[in-house]
Parts: C-alpha cells; structure tokens; sequence
C-alpha cells in the first residue's frame, strides 16, 4: 500500500495534461533553452534573461529534458521527485520521534493530499522549494535535539552529517525560491525557541559546519550569475521578493484569511481528520496547559509559514506548501495516539464528513440534469466516484474504534488511489477543449503554418505562453498597426471585427470543434484601394 501510494500519488498521468497556467510553459521554455544552449547560469525566456525565480528547478528540468526527451513529464519529474524525496524524509522524521506506526500513517496520509498530489504534477517551483525546506527543517530538528531517545548517547555529540545537510538543503532552498528559505527556517526556529526557552540550541544552527555548507550550496548561482548580469540582485532581490511582498504591484491581491480556505482545499480529501486532530490538539494542550518542543517546532514551522505569507500583499496558493508537511505529520500522530475516548469523536468526524460530500454531489447531480439536461457516462461514473468516496468514508467513520488500524488504513486510502489512477479518464469530460496549448500547437503544425506569422487574439497570457512552448516561438498578440498582415488564431468567428475594416480575412482549414479557436489568413487591404 506504501509503494502503490507514493507510485500513484506522485508520478502517474504526470504528461497527462499539456502545460497549463502562466507558469508551466514558461519554467519549461527556460528549462529546454538551458538544455539547447548549455548556458546553466542565466535563466533565458525567449531569448532575453528573466529572473523571476532562481535556478534549481531549471536544472532539474533540463537535466530531466536531456535524459528523457522534452515532454510534460519530464518537465514534472523533478517536482514528483522532490515530492517523495521530502515524505520519505519526513517519515524518517517520524519513526525517529513517534514510531513506526506514525511514518506508515503519514505516508499514507500526506501524498494522498490533494495539495501535495496537485504541486508534484506542476512544472513550477512550490514542490522543489517546499521539499528543500521540510528536509532542512528535518535536519534543524535533529541538530536541535528533537530525536533524542533512550539509545541516544548521554553526553551529546556534534551532529555533523544533520549539520552539513542542513546548510545544503537550505542552500538548495534558496537555490529553488530565493531568500524566502531563511526566512521562514529562522521565523519557525525563531519563535520556537521563544516558546521553548531553548535559545541555546538555537545557535547550534549556526555551526560553521551548517553556514559553510550553505555558502557552498547557493553562492556560487547567486555569483555568476550576477557577474555576467549586472542587474540581476536589483531585478531579482528588490522586484520579485521585496515588491513582491510589500507591494500589490504583481495583482495577485487576496483577504488575509486566504490561506484558510487554500488548506483546507489542499487537505483533500482528509478535511475531517485535519479539524478532527486540531480539535483533539487543542483540547491536549488546554488540559496539559502545554506541549512538547517537538509539537511546538511542528506548530511553529507550520503557523509560521502561514502567518507569513498572509501578511503578503502577494497571494498564491502555492506559497504556503511548506505548511502541509508538518501539519500531516501531527496530524498522523493525533490519530495513532488516538486514546479510546476519542475514537467516537474521529468517527462521528468522518461520518459528517462523508454526509456532507454526499448531500453536496447528489445535489449538484440534480441541478445539472435540470439545467443542462442528460449527462455522459463519464461524469455519471465521475459522480459515482465520488459517491463511492463518501461512502467508504461513512464506514471508516462508523466503524472507526471496532476495526483494526491496517484495514482502517486501507479502506480510507484505497478509494483515494483508484481515483487518482483513473482520474485520466475523465479530464475529457472536464475541459470541454484542451486547456493548454498542446491540441492547437498541433493543428498548426498539421496545417504547415509558419510559427512566425502566427499572432494571437483573444486568449490569455497562460494559453499564449503555452502554445509559444509547443511551437518553439514566442507568439505574439495581433499588430493592429501591422502592416504585413499573417495568420490570426482566435476565439472569435468575427475576423473582421478583430483585425478591423484595413485588413481582408480569409478563413483557414482549422479543427475548431476540438480546439475551439479559429484561424484566419489576413491580408492588409491596399492603402487608397
């Protein structure tokens, strides 16, 4: 069950989809130009240096495009692979603190997140920095003291090898997302330390060891790179991290309470469990009127990261995918230690959580057969999915104190996985057309259409950054004061309504029914004509 989790979680129908949204096409563009050029310092969007984000996941990229070809895939790999690389060592984490029934829950319950199943399918940087950061916060909780057992030695050795990886990890955090890496290592470590009164350990973290391994790891990038760009610090440290953070110049405006709703979503389908092991959490520590440092260090890395990116005036989802990882692991330990008075409430959690997704499909099933008429097989066999879903969340519910934790494991998991590995079947169903680049960039190509005389209207940045990747040329926007004329890919039947009354519009062979966009020849009219 292990293995098939963290096989179907991370790496199936990782080429499923084309390159979606603004960011995919673009991380893969620069990754595949690295590959052609062999230039592994400057990040190169259509040919011109673009310093958004730092170099690591670039790397992984291109080094996955060398090996195996430019696909979907390849450009995903090096997320899926930071993915387990940082559940694995989360679950070291664990065995080491909790045992071993708390690393085979986590394993089980963190890459069946739809947060951690959705950013390891992205050509993006959120897996890669989230997964660098969780394992320098693993190393951190080793050097602090936090896997400290009965076997661990009474006079305290220097801890080398955490100490080394710590510097390395943090270096490759940076490397992935830039100076955000620090801040949200030494805000966790930060206010642990003040809660926790362990100031002394803090300083352990800056071993010589941890900083020269750090300054190994990410100066050099940082060096060259700014050596042969001049204006690489000011773009990159004072634009896209500074103005970025205090500043809504990037548009990305959301409510401080955004990140609340985004957890959530990213917990799915275990929304039950998280609020029931908060609940449970919180009732803990208000009998104890306290808690260990190692769930104060989990806490803090956790709020930390919250608290921090909801301050910003700049708000993604992905940001706050370093909190995932210690929230399921306190997560998989409030339903170990799960004391018998509780098992009740775990199930009556699960069983109104099954209800609700019950009542929620049934009725949208009903709105849509009214509104819309008769449904395909596939989304009746999507709909039974999820009904099928909830129901076995419905038993696990009832039955949750009386059956055995494995079989327990195994009936709330393996719907999650047959959903995930059939999930491919019904992409169809969802988007009416393709939501990338890809089926358009090949009816072009199919019509012989030369990448350079195409122009677009009437799409948005994230399809034309798409199909720019697929055709291996940055497609522009109509010229309205063109005066050569070209081919125009729209969305409009209407050409001459978008090109206006100076150009004449001459309908091309396109397949629009399964593209739904329309290609035209133009031609200006002649001036005086």
């Amino acid at each position: 069950m292990l293995v098939a989790t963290l096989g179907i979680c991370y790496f199936s129908h990782l080429g499923a989809l084309g390159f979606v949204g603004p960011d995919e096409p673009r991380y893969a563009w620069i990754a595949r130009a690295m590959a052609e050029t062999g230039d592994w310092v400057t990040p190169r969007l259509y040919g011109q240096p673009w310093f958004e984000k730092p170099v690591l996941y670039y790397w992984g990229a291109a080094l996955s495009f060398k090996i195996f070809g430019v696909s979907e895939a390849a450009a995903r790999l090096p997320s899926a692979l930071s993915a387990l690389l940082a559940t694995l060592t989360l679950a070291w984490l664990a065995l080491r603190i909790y045992g071993a029934a708390t690393a085979r829950w986590l394993l089980l319950l963190l890459p069946t997140t739809v947060g951690m199943i959705g950013f390891s399918h992205a050509a993006a940087t959120d897996m890669p920095f989230s997964a660098m950061l969780t394992i320098a916060m693993v190393c951190a909780a080793v050097i602090l003291g936090l896997t400290r057992n009965d076997k661990t030695p009474i006079l305290p050795r220097t801890p080398w090898a955490a100490l080394l990886l710590f510097g390395f990890f943090l270096g490759l955090a940076v490397l992935a997302k830039g100076p955000a890496a620090i801040i949200l290592s030494g805000g966790a470590v930060f206010f642990w330390a003040i809660f926790t009164k362990r100031w002394r350990d803090v300083f352990r973290l800056l071993h010589p060891a941890a900083i020269l391994a750090f300054c190994a790891t990410a100066l050099p990038w940082y060096i060259s790179c700014a050596r042969r760009n001049p204006g690489f610090l000011r773009i990159f440290i004072i634009e896209h991290n500074f103005k970025r953070y205090l500043t809504p110049e990037f548009q990305h405006i959301q409510p401080f309470w955004f990140y609340v709703p985004v957890l959530l979503v990213a917990f799915l389908p275990w929304i039950a469990t998280l609020l029931w092991s908060a609940t449970v959490g919180l009732k803990a520590a208000f009998r104890k009127r306290s808690v260990n440092d190692t769930i104060c260090f989990l806490l803090c890395w956790a709020t930390f990261c919250v608290l921090f990116f909801s301050t910003s005036h700049s708000k993604l989802p992905g940001y706050i995918l370093p909190a995932i990882p210690p929230i399921a692991l306190l997560m998989a330990r409030a339903i170990v230690e799960m004391p018998g008075s509780d098992s009740a409430s775990f199930g009556i959690a699960h069983f109104v959580d099954a209800a609700i997704v019950f009542g929620l499909v049934v009725f949208m099933d009903l709105i849509t057969r009214e509104h819309i008429g008769a449904v395909s097989k596939l989304e009746n066999a999507a709909v039974l999915v999820v009904l099928a879903l909830a129901f076995v969340n419905l038993l696990s519910g009832m039955f949750a104190g009386a059956l055995p934790a494995p079989l327990r494991t195994g009936i709330l998991v393996f719907p999650v996985l047959v959903a995930t590995l059939f999930a491919n079947a019904f992409l169809p169903e969802i988007f009416r057309h393709d939501p990338s680049g890809r089926s358009i960039a090949h009816e072009v190509r199919q019509q012989r259409i030369p990448a350079k005389a195409l122009s677009l209207s009437g799409m948005n940045r994230a399809m034309q950054y798409s199909l720019s990747f697929y055709l291996h040329e940055e497609i522009k926007s109509w010229d309205p004061q063109s005066e050569t004329g070209g081919y125009l890919l729209t969305s409009s039947q209407n050409c001459g309504h978008v090109v206006g009354p100076g150009y004449f519009c001459e309908a091309q062979r396109f397949d629009s029914a399964n593209t739904g966009r329309f290609l035209y020849l133009v031609i200006p009219i002649a001036r005086g004509n």
